[in-house]
């Protein structure tokens, strides 16, 4: 028989829901594949198509650009990291969380869940971000690339569950990247991809995720009756 959704009193199946952010709760896929070409034509190198630089969505800022731009020297990094967030800042105030992003959230507190944060976005990017659309204090906690191993390295949620003192079997990972999914495999954590955001779906299924949610309203639903 299928499950039930979880009655106020009901303790949740994952204590700690895990989020990335970009293109995952935050709309923002197309402005940062856009912003990694132009940095990379800005700085001489060969401009990776959408697939390419969506690709990279999700590592911290230095990998992800090296591996876009694989002839651009180390030596240019810095210029190359520069120019993105030249490019991005232009389109911060164009960006939105998904709709259906905020009741979701909510739905999730009240049934008891802990939630937090884990991005390849840097520290001050992620705050940032918290601020310019209002969430901050909804999470419990919340992990950046520039601060601990990026992704799909595990540390992230092996910090995450020191933290909120919640074992990883107990923890639930949500990301639109392989890169998101590969991490709570490493983890030894649960999983759910959503393909609204960097990556095709196709290959999330070798990752084992429980679901593909294929929009905000999908995962919602998904997560009320399993999570």
């Amino acid at each position: 028989m299928p499950e039930s959704a979880p009655s106020p009193t009901t303790a949740p199946r994952y204590s700690l829901v895990v989020f990335d952010w970009d293109g995952t709760l935050y709309d923002s896929t197309g402005i940062i594949v856009r912003c990694i070409q132009a940095a990379v034509r800005d700085v001489g190198g060969t401009v990776p198509d959408d697939r390419a630089a969506a690709y990279v969505i999700g590592m911290s800022l230095n990998q992800a650009l090296a591996h876009a731009a694989p002839d651009v020297p180390p030596e240019r990094y810095p210029q190359l990291g520069e120019r993105y967030k030249h490019h991005y800042r232009k389109h911060h105030d164009d960006l939105s969380l998904f709709d259906g992003v905020l009741p979701m959230l909510d739905a999730l507190r009240k049934r008891g869940h802990l939630l937090a944060v884990a991005t390849g976005k840097s520290r001050r990017g992620l705050d940032e971000a918290l601020d310019s659309v209002e969430l901050r204090g909804v999470f419990d906690g919340s992990r950046t690339a520039d601060e601990t191993a990026g992704k799909p390295d595990p540390l992230m949620l092996k910090e995450l569950s020191a933290d909120l003192d919640v074992p990883q079997d107990r923890i639930l990972m949500i990301g639109d990247t392989t890169h998101d999914l590969l991490m709570a495999r490493n983890a030894g954590c649960a999983s759910i991809g959503v393909s609204y955001g960097a990556h095709t779906p196709e290959a999330f299924g070798e990752l084992g995720p429980l679901h593909v949610a294929h929009s905000v309203a999908d995962l919602a639903a998904w997560l009320a009756v399993n999570g």
